[in-house]
């Protein structure tokens, strides 16, 4: 008997840390954090900023502008816009999408980061009912730490 009791012990032992291997979240599943240095007028930023915070990423906001985290950040100035952000060592620079952000943590390229540099209609942040339904084509760059860059994404 005291074999049946251990081996139902051990199936029960088995069962729970099975469970418990399906309910933890893996690492692809985890919140990513990011922070963000924006003007605190700016509307666009705060949009942009709701619509990665939609797609499960934790975002800390810094109303200081970002021209000197950009500067600090080795971002280049050509690829400038009005928000810069930080995530697992990535520079994000601009109405970049959710979606490209979790692409590039995904492949882990050799790079300073995404960029969409300026304000392009139709992008993430800059797709609201101002803009009348209007979209411009524009191209999610992939900064290199040169200050090269190649596209990461176009949209049409």
């Amino acid at each position: 008997m005291k074999s049946i009791s251990h081996q139902r012990r051990l199936l029960l032992t088995s069962a729970a840390l099975l469970a418990l291997s399906f309910t933890r979240p893996s690492p692809a599943q985890s919140v990513k954090t990011m922070e963000v240095w924006k003007d605190p007028s700016c509307g666009c930023c705060k949009h942009w900023i709701e619509h990665v915070e939609k797609s499960g990423f934790k975002v800390t906001v810094n109303d200081t502008g970002n021209n000197a985290m950009r500067a600090r950040l080795h971002m280049p100035q050509k690829f400038a816009s009005c928000h810069t952000a930080l995530i697992e060592g990535y520079v994000i620079e601009g109405h970049v999408p959710a979606k490209d952000i979790l692409r590039l943590l995904k492949s882990r390229p050799d790079a300073l980061g995404l960029a969409v540099p300026g304000m392009k209609v139709g992008s993430p942040g800059m797709d609201g009912p101002t803009y009348n339904g209007r979209s411009d084509p524009y191209d999610v760059l992939l900064v290199l730490k040169n200050g090269d860059s190649k596209v990461f994404q176009s949209y049409a």
